[in-house]
């Protein structure tokens, strides 16, 4: 079977069944590994902040925040283990503190903080002072004052983030883990809650589909076409959702490309339906402004395409059977409006 891009649409239309398995035979899922990126911290230098937090309480015996600030200005990982420990993300502490400490910290301010130290995970902080210090103080305040308290009692229904093995009852849960371990069980069941490596998996979410962006800008730009590639969330005129390639450009739109890596059905579903409306756009409808008609294009991959088959006859239909993957990228240019733009 040729691939849907290589087909008139009427044999499109005509035989879906036969070109949605032709698509789905070269998607390939990567989820199985994950791009580190920058700020990654990995066990080793995590550990090194671990021991140095275990250091400055004693043990997990004594909250002190003014110990705890100097630790994370002498080995600053030691912040990311304490927000570990909390088992908070970095606006979710943020809020907490505004909410105990009448601190304003936003969520800006801590994402830039929390990333600061991971780049420079083992790298001491400069000298203390300014509000950037002001605001470590305060989250470290909170944190010593919720890890003292442990969870609260809540109803049957309801499950306190604090209520972990290390938090539930507060030092006294935290100390004999330091001391003498988990067990394997309880590891096993707060990752079961939690997912692993749910944080890490988060924050390098643009790095993995820029795998796919990457590649679709070395086939254009080889080829020599021009092309505008939006930024996330850009107000482009003439389309309320940018697409993420336009060509030549926003002001005479000839082709738009759609890129989308995926392991989740639902988010597929919802790049379809950008793309089927993309097609709508093209066809005159729904235009903000007039618009000259444009070819739609998808360049996809993950598995999250491959787990509804009605989704993939959409994507098909609203893209003539313009859909590409990585494995057959190299034909972007040939089989589509792509080759009116060639120069090279």
């Amino acid at each position: 079977m040729p691939f849907p891009f290589e087909l008139a649409f009427e044999q499109v239309q005509s035989d879906l069944e036969a070109c949605v398995d032709a698509v789905f035979g070269c998607l390939e899922s990567e989820f199985m590994t994950m791009p580190k990126g920058p700020g990654f911290v990995d066990y080793a230098v995590f550990e090194s902040g671990y021991e140095e937090l275990k250091r400055a309480t004693s043990g997990f015996r004594d909250l002190d925040p003014s110990a705890i600030v100097a630790a994370i200005h002498r080995v600053p990982v030691t912040f990311v283990v304490l927000r570990a420990i909390l088992g908070f993300t970095p606006p979710e502490w943020a809020y907490v503190t505004r909410q105990r400490a009448g601190f304003e910290v936003s969520q800006g301010a801590i994402r830039a903080l929390d990333r600061k130290i991971r780049m420079g995970a083992l790298r001491p902080l400069r000298k203390p002072g300014g509000v950037t210090d002001q605001r470590l103080h305060a989250l470290v305040d909170t944190a010593c004052a919720l890890l003292s308290e442990g969870a609260p009692s809540v109803s049957e229904d309801v499950l306190h983030r604090l209520d972990k093995s290390d938090t539930k009852r507060g030092l006294s849960s935290i100390r004999p883990l330091a001391d003498l371990g988990v067990p394997y069980a309880m590891v096993l069941y707060e990752r079961f809650l939690g997912r692993p490596f749910a944080g890490h998996r988060d924050s390098v979410s643009e790095l993995v589909g820029d795998v796919l962006e990457t590649a679709i800008e070395g086939v254009l730009s080889r080829a020599g076409v021009s092309y505008r590639k939006t930024k996330r969330a850009e107000r482009v005129g003439g389309f309320d959702q940018a697409p993420d390639f336009i060509v030549p450009d926003e002001f005479s739109p000839q082709v738009v490309i759609e890129a989308k890596i995926t392991e989740d059905d639902g988010t597929a579903r919802d790049k379809v339906t950008r793309v089927q409306h993309l097609a709508s756009l093209s066809q005159g409808k729904r235009s903000a402004r007039a618009l000259p008609r444009f070819e739609v294009v998808a360049c996809i991959g993950g598995r999250g395409f491959k787990e509804r088959r009605e989704d993939m006859k959409k994507l098909l239909m609203a893209t003539q059977g313009k859909v590409f993957t990585l494995a057959n990228l190299n034909r972007l240019v040939e089989c589509t409006r792509l080759q009116d733009f060639v120069t090279r």
